[in-house]
């Protein structure tokens, strides 16, 4: 074949190729050990001497073009391709975006929130305490010696060395009494629980996580619980009465809320009561959430016992306090109106989103 005829079948097959599988099959007749070219690289050996340097020139020179116009569209076959691929997986940038999602907190978060907001208002400090408690805080010093039938309603998680998971948050009184009264000691104006100098008041609320051997639609083994404790010269249970009635209103929003007190039993008071209030979702006249009675049980409280007071140093003679303490989930269910305990801390989103 004439070379320049090479030249030209080699433009025409490139040009009318548009894969490169099928590119590479035309670039092995034409380059390829069998080729046209190559061909004619062989054929030199039959020329004249004084011809083969001219003729190796030229078919050089084609077999440059040829390469170059390989070259050429091969890479136009590329820019193809990847503008085939781009335009399949192309993203439009001028659609409206899908939005972040809305983040909340947590029912029991934004109830532990309230209440605390609550007692703040009226003067009540937030105080904490270790969730790993021992034998004497969580038990002994809330008037619960061993044996005593109170611990077996406080079956929790034991720990190697005697500790526990504390089954209540009491135990942060007890450490925050003995401080005050650790305090209180190296002070001038205080000589002592029977000195001449007076205690400071004592007004705390003890929220935090608690666990016990429980579980069913009310109870979880882990739960949330905020305990209460004020302690001054002439505390009374009207005081108790009065600072919780006002506390159970303002956190149901309810002006007219009505409350009872039942008395009860609790080794760390002494009297003991439970607190009811009218049920609020039916507004007193009966339904299944208060067993058709109209009444709720919300919280059980007391006036603190001696025992406890003689266990941190606190003369039980000259103050007096009284303590509560109620379970978080409870006032997030009768708010929020759910009626399983477990839906808190199952993360199911479609629960939580509600709250969002």
């Amino acid at each position: 074949m004439n070379l320049d005829e090479i030249l030209k079948d080699a433009e025409r097959e490139f040009a009318a190729t548009g894969s490169l599988p099928i590119l590479d099959q035309v670039k092995a007749r034409y380059l390829g050990k069998s080729g046209a070219i190559t061909a004619q690289m062989k054929s030199l050996g039959a020329l004249p001497v004084e011809e083969r340097k001219a003729a190796g020139a030229r078919i050089n020179q084609v077999k440059d073009q040829v390469e170059a116009l390989l070259r050429e569209r091969r890479d136009a076959i590329q820019a193809a391709e990847l503008e085939r691929q781009l335009a399949a997986e192309s993203l439009d940038v001028t659609l409206p975006g899908r939005g972040d999602a809305v983040a909340s907190l947590h029912p029991v978060t934004r109830t532990l929130a309230r209440i605390e907001a609550l007692f703040s208002s009226i003067g009540f400090e937030v105080a904490d305490g270790p969730e790993i408690e021992t034998d004497f805080y969580n038990f002994t010093a809330l008037n619960i010696p061993e044996n005593h039938p109170a611990r077996a309603m406080h079956d929790t998680f034991y720990l190697e060395g005697g500790n526990l998971l504390r089954t209540h948050t009491s135990p942060v009184q007890v450490r925050y009494m003995q401080n005050v009264m650790k305090l209180a000691g190296q002070s001038q104006e205080f000589h002592g629980p029977t000195g001449g100098g007076a205690l400071p008041p004592i007004r705390i609320i003890a929220p935090g996580r608690v666990y016990r051997c429980d579980s069913d639609v009310t109870h979880t083994p882990m739960f949330h619980q905020v305990e209460g404790l004020w302690v001054d010269e002439s505390i009374s249970f009207a005081d108790l009465k009065g600072i919780l009635a006002d506390f159970m209103a303002r956190f149901f929003e309810r002006d007219n809320l009505p409350v009872r007190f039942r008395p009860s039993f609790f080794p760390f008071t002494e009297p003991s009561a439970e607190m009811d209030i009218g049920c609020v979702i039916c507004e007193g006249a009966g339904c299944r959430v208060c067993s058709h009675t109209g009444w709720l049980e919300v919280l059980g409280c007391g006036m603190v016992h001696p025992n406890v007071f003689g266990h941190v140093g606190i003369d039980a003679e000259r103050y007096q306090g009284f303590a509560f303490g109620l379970g978080v989930e409870r006032l997030a269910m009768l708010r929020y109106g759910v009626d399983d305990l477990r839906l808190f801390f199952e993360n199911d989103v479609r629960f939580l989103k509600q709250f969002a």
